[in-house]
């Protein structure tokens, strides 16, 4: 039997692009969504998918999709901890309601999902990649919740890499930089995309592709030494420092 992924969040964005490598590669993907009406529409157009309708916030539908996925499918040899929501707002005024609305998916979920595929991923030999964000990283203006949650999720990796590897289990995480989605679209006014832009070394958004080409390579055997890491797929946004932009702009070729 071919490899199986399963994919949280998979229904748009990094989820979907890893999807789509995955099926590439020749897996087969578990895509979990908790809306129903995008997991339907973009699990009709994929061959050798198991769409699970989930919450990964809430314990009892995680172990549901589990079971759901080892009955599909047989074993899960990948897990993606992708499922996120993000949330922009001021320290002072963000809800404790709010807050817990963002951990309960972001860290939670990863918990979670993390400890419902174990057997199952010790079985493999299996990878997990959590998905987290370069804003736990670097903090960054509106960001306490999100980056917050993203932060504790590059340090859960590591806690579950260092307790899993001697099941044979890898644990690694992504660290996207600004990516071209649906999402960034909608929060992102033109002077932010300018301003990220100028700090961003390539010069550009990345695309969800992009971010799944690093999900795809850690959960492959050309990782098979690599774990506890996170690798932030940015272009190069965490590695510079204040006053690129003004460089260049004082060094631009006339």
């Amino acid at each position: 039997m071919g490899k199986v992924a399963l994919v949280t969040g998979g229904c748009r964005g990094i989820g979907l692009a890893a999807t789509e490598l995955f099926l590439e590669a020749g897996w087969r993907v578990v895509m979990v969504d908790r809306d129903e009406a995008e997991l339907k529409a973009a699990s009709a157009q994929l061959k050798n998918v198991l769409p699970v309708l989930a919450d990964v916030s809430i314990p009892a539908e995680v172990e549901r999709m589990a079971a759901e996925a080892l009955a599909g499918f047989g074993r899960i040899d990948a897990l993606v901890n992708n499922a996120g929501v993000a949330l922009f707002s001021r320290a002072a005024r963000t809800s404790f309601e709010e807050w817990r609305e963002v951990m309960a998916t972001n860290l939670d979920g990863v918990f979670l999902c993390t400890q419902a595929c174990v057997p199952a991923l010790a079985e493999t030999k299996g990878a997990i990649v959590n998905i987290a964000s370069i804003s736990g990283l670097r903090a960054s203006t509106l960001r306490v919740a999100y980056g917050t949650s993203k932060a504790a999720v590059i340090h859960l990796t590591k806690q579950f890499a260092a307790e899993l590897g001697e099941l044979g289990i890898r644990v690694n995480c992504i660290a996207p930089g600004p990516v071209k989605t649906k999402l960034a679209a909608a929060v992102h006014a033109p002077e932010i995309i300018a301003a990220y832009y100028d700090a961003i070394p390539l010069n550009r958004y990345g695309e969800a592709r992009e971010i799944a080409e690093g999900v795809v390579f850690l959960c492959s055997e050309k990782a098979s030494f690599v774990t506890g890491q996170t690798l932030a797929v940015d272009g190069g946004f965490d590695a510079t420092g204040v006053g690129l932009p003004a460089l260049r702009r004082e060094n631009a070729p006339q």
